[in-house]
């Protein structure tokens, strides 16, 4: 794997603190636009996953994003850089608040009395995270402490990753926490979170806020056993409940009686097994298990099904209440899981799954699970995964985010998936791989769904034969008619770091074997792809149907086709695609495409086989020019425009990603710091060395008129003069000069930034030498931002 940034230790003159920040972009068809109030944090507009209609989950939570509202802040982002802050944000944005009394304040649009908030903090230096809180206030009055922690994210390394901030790659940096207000405020309430100390922790950096109406807990059912009176399980949590709460269920299944959890938090250490009976609890908000062994960290709450192994489980209903576990790492061997084992003919519902390993992983062979009106949130591995021979089972309304691995998941290892269905989920931000993916399965349905904010390794929907035991020989490949329609992808797909190019919105893989069935895509939307909006690799793939299909921005090329197969396009149009030519395919004939009506803008003859994957551009920073698209997303267009002949117009900071080189560096301070867009990382020549550089590639010939230069903006920066030059080339090779060398100040007080003047002159590589700082024996940059104007 090719290491990513290190977490920034953040060097201010002579001493030292820990820092990390940054966001993202997006762009917007035929789904609800977030709008930046006057006066507010004025993110860039980007499509919501919880406002397609439609489609998706129907969630019982009205989202704010922190981009858009009240805030003293910083804005991050938009970046989707993997390892940078804002990447990992919803909308690829967020705020930083790294001072006391700093605040990020929203407007209620409906009743609510209760909150959950996505936010994070820094890891300590030990990598075992830091606790915290932060203060909500409720029209400015009345602040109730909200605890907040980073002991749930933060990984390191290579798969399966490690809590080790000396390793490389640094991910998965958001967390959740949710308070109930204790009544119901009104719509137009100022709800805000605020900073009341930086003992803590350094910085606060919140990426968006649900408010809910809570209903109130549901009674116990007339004649259900309940754990608490009937069996004394404690609702405090001080002592271990796993026994009597096991107790309760054996003996609801064999009385025939449902279990009722009361209002309460239960510690649960090892998995409460179910068979024929039902759990009911008072309402997630209200009834949570959670915990974890104390000496053996293999064992942790979870309701499990009896594995198939031992006979299974069956007739089995999860209702009403919360798993919230302790799991701070990945050990795939570990059954630390929220629902697991063998669970036929049973539902899971309206259950809340946070901080387990994954939120159902489910070993068959089963037959008919479903599970519905669910939420999955800050998971180390998969958000669902239907393994070993699960059948006729469904995740349906179910609103999935931040999972370590995919979304949500079906892998037919060495036994037949046949007829399961993901339909009507939202399954935002997976930090590794695909947000819905099936790995083999027979007559798979994936359909009404949402899909945005692919961080690495994956993208949207993914269909293949790929991972162990997926073959026709096994009869758990692919095969029958997968049906995936009427889905909305945004800001799907993205860089895998091990291939070192992108990876699409949607993909197909035949790496195990060719992939021979029936694939319709159908009335569904592309937005805004980080790469490629369909991409083909890794073996065959033959007999995918698309039919209209709306592709609105993509950051390389509406088809990559890497591997052979086949392929018929009918009403499929693409706009805003960031390279001229649209298609790139070095198979040649290999890949048959079939064309029908009602095409344009994604096909070319020749295609593009350059040898070179160029750099992503993203849609206008969000927006797509000329608006445009159907406002109903199950119509496609029906006048279809022209392909565009030039990639779109590149506006805004045009450093921000690129390749850049340098003379030198101190310790970690590499010159990739320079253009992630954060402005609290940066760059620091080898020191005591003047003359030093540093060089960007804007990736093609720009006349470039401005440079804004930065330091981060913290207080401790003591105010510094650094001197500098500018140069120019076309082929880094013969420079010119662009802007003789003075001096430029940065005071912290001012923003800690300076701006240099250029004339314009057309260049690819801009290089800036230091023979001087004033505050530091080096040259240091938090950013190099260039513009056309």
């Amino acid at each position: 794997m090719t290491p990513t940034p290190r977490r920034q230790l953040l060097r201010r003159s002579i001493s030292a603190s820990l820092s990390l920040a940054l966001a993202a972009v997006g762009t917007a068809a035929a789904v609800v636009l977030s709008s930046a109030p006057a006066a507010q944090a004025a993110g860039v507009p980007a499509p919501s996953p919880v406002a397609v209609p439609g489609r998706g989950a129907t969630v019982p939570f009205k989202e704010q994003e922190a981009e858009y509202a009240a805030t003293n802040g910083t804005l991050i982002g938009p970046n989707r850089l993997y390892g940078t802050l804002p990447s990992e944000a919803s909308g690829r944005q967020a705020v930083t608040l790294d001072a006391v009394g700093e605040y990020v304040e929203f407007t209620l649009t409906a009743p609510a009395n209760a909150m959950s908030f996505r936010y994070s903090l820094p890891d300590s230096a030990a990598g075992s995270g830091r606790d915290a809180s932060i203060n909500v206030l409720v029209n400015g009055a009345s602040p109730k402490s909200v605890p907040v922690t980073s002991k749930y994210g933060w990984y390191y390394g290579g798969y399966p990753f490690n809590n080790n901030p000396g390793d490389t790659n640094p991910h998965h940096f958001y967390d959740e926490a949710r308070t109930m207000f204790g009544s119901t405020l009104a719509a137009g309430t100022k709800v805000r979170l605020q900073v009341s100390s930086t003992s803590a922790s350094p910085s606060f950096t919140i990426d968006l806020a649900d408010f809910e109406q809570v209903a109130a807990p549901t009674a116990k059912p007339s004649g259900a056993l309940d754990v608490v009176s009937d069996f004394g399980a404690d609702p405090t949590g001080a002592a271990d409940s796993t026994a009597k709460i096991q107790a309760a269920v054996d003996a609801g299944k064999a009385q025939g009686k449902e279990v009722y959890i009361p209002q309460g938090t239960f510690q649960v250490r090892d998995h409460i097994v179910v068979d024929k009976v039902t759990l009911r609890g008072a309402g997630p908000w209200y009834s949570v298990l959670t915990g974890r062994d104390p000496s053996n960290r293999s064992k942790a709450v979870g309701v499990y099904g009896k594995y198939a192994r031992d006979g299974g489980s069956s007739n089995v209903t999860l209702k009403d209440f919360a798993i919230i576990g302790d799991i701070q790492e990945r050990v795939d061997d570990d059954q630390v899981n929220a629902i697991g084992g063998a669970l036929s003919n049973s539902t899971v519902d309206n259950i809340w799954m946070q901080h387990t390993k994954c939120g159902a992983w489910m070993d068959g062979p089963m037959d008919n699970f479903t599970i519905k009106n669910s939420r999955i949130l800050d998971q180390t591995a998969d958000g669902v995964n239907f393994h070993y021979g699960v059948t006729n089972s469904t995740v349906t309304n179910t609103f999935v985010r931040n999972t370590g691995d995919d979304g949500l998941a079906m892998w037919a290892e060495n036994i037949p998936n046949v007829k399961n269905k993901f339909t009507f989920n939202t399954v935002v931000l997976p930090i590794l791989a695909n947000n819905i993916v099936t790995y083999g399965g027979k007559d798979i349905t994936i359909s009404d769904n949402v899909m945005s904010d692919t961080i690495s390794n994956g993208g949207g929907l993914h269909i293949a034969n790929r991972y162990p035991g997926v073959n026709s020989g096994q009869g758990t490949a692919v095969s029958g008619t997968t049906t995936a329609a009427r889905n909305t992808l945004i800001r799907t797909g993205n860089n895998d770091y091990n291939w070192q190019f992108g990876v699409g919105a949607i993909w197909f893989s035949g790496l195990n074997e060719p992939i021979n069935a029936t694939v319709n895509i159908t009335d569904t939307e592309i937005l805004d792809s980080s790469y490629a909006a369909i991409h083909f690799i890794e073996g065959a793939t033959n007999g995918v149907h698309f039919k209209n299909i709306k592709i609105d921005g993509a950051g390389t090329y509406a088809l990559q086709v890497q591997s052979p197969g086949t392929a018929t396009f009918d009403n499929v149009v693409a706009t805003h695609i960031a390279q001229s030519n649209p298609i790139h395919n070095c198979v040649g004939s290999g890949f048959q495409i079939t064309r029908g009506t009602g095409n344009s803008g994604w096909y070319s003859d020749p295609p593009a086989c350059t040898g070179n994957w160029p750099a992503p551009v993203w849609t206008n920073g969000g927006v797509p020019q000329g608006g445009g698209g159907p406002t109903d997303p199950t119509d496609p267009p029906t006048d279809p425009t022209d392909p565009p002949t030039d990639p779109p117009a590149e506006t805004g900071n045009l450093a921000q990603g690129r390749n850049v080189t340098e003379s030198g560096h101190a310790d970690v301070y590499s010159a990739s710091r320079a253009v992630d867009g954060d402005a609290n990382s940066y760059w620091e020549s080898t020191n005591n060395a003047f003359p030093q550089t540093i060089t960007v590639d804007l990736g093609a010939a720009k006349s470039i008129k401005r440079l804004v230069l930065k330091l981060p903006p913290a207080a401790a920066w003591a105010t510094r003069t650094q001197t500098l030059s500018v140069s120019g080339s076309t082929d880094n090779n013969s420079f010119n000069s662009l802007k003789g060398s003075a001096g430029y100040t940065f005071n912290p007080s001012s923003g800690n930034k300076a701006t240099v003047t250029l004339p314009g002159t057309s260049a690819r590589y801009l290089r800036l030498t230091f023979t001087g700082n004033t505050g530091w024996p080096a040259a240091q940059l938090s950013e190099v931002e260039a513009y056309t104007s």
